[in-house]
Formats: C-alpha cells, sequence, structure tokens
C-alpha cells in the first residue's frame, strides 16, 4: 500500500513501511483498504481547519489518500 502526498504541486507516492506503522494495533479481523486508510491518516496527520488539510505530521506535505499497489 502506497500513501499520497500532495508536495509544493506534485504528488508522491510513498510506500507503507512498518516504520511508519510501529505504533499502531490492529485488533480487527477485516479491514478495508477505506478503514486503513483512515487509521493511518488519523494517526501521521494533524487537521489544519483553516486550510481544510491534512497535514503529514512530518512535513512532507498534505496527506491526499491511499492507494494499493
Amino acid at each position: 500500500m502506497d500513501i499520497i502526498i500532495l508536495n509544493d504541486g506534485m504528488y508522491q507516492l510513498v510506500p507503507l513501511t512498518k516504520q511508519m506503522m510501529e505504533h499502531m494495533s490492529l485488533v480487527v479481523n477485516e479491514l478495508d483498504l477505506f478503514d486503513l486508510c483512515d487509521i493511518i491518516r488519523l494517526k501521521l496527520t494533524t487537521y489544519h481547519e483553516s486550510w481544510n488539510a491534512h497535514m503529514m505530521n512530518d512535513n512532507s506535505g498534505q496527506f491526499f489518500g491511499c492507494i494499493q499497489n
């Protein structure tokens, strides 16, 4: 799975790594792509209401979504 990040007008696909998910514990038996993407968004971003955007906590850009490769 890759996450889509918008940075300086350019979309980037960033592979989801074990280090990104090390503090997440998933106990659900069946988890689809949309649910997993929501969990990743909540864990790795901060919502800025004035910009109406979810910005990555590491300042790498704006979280745009997920794609399964």
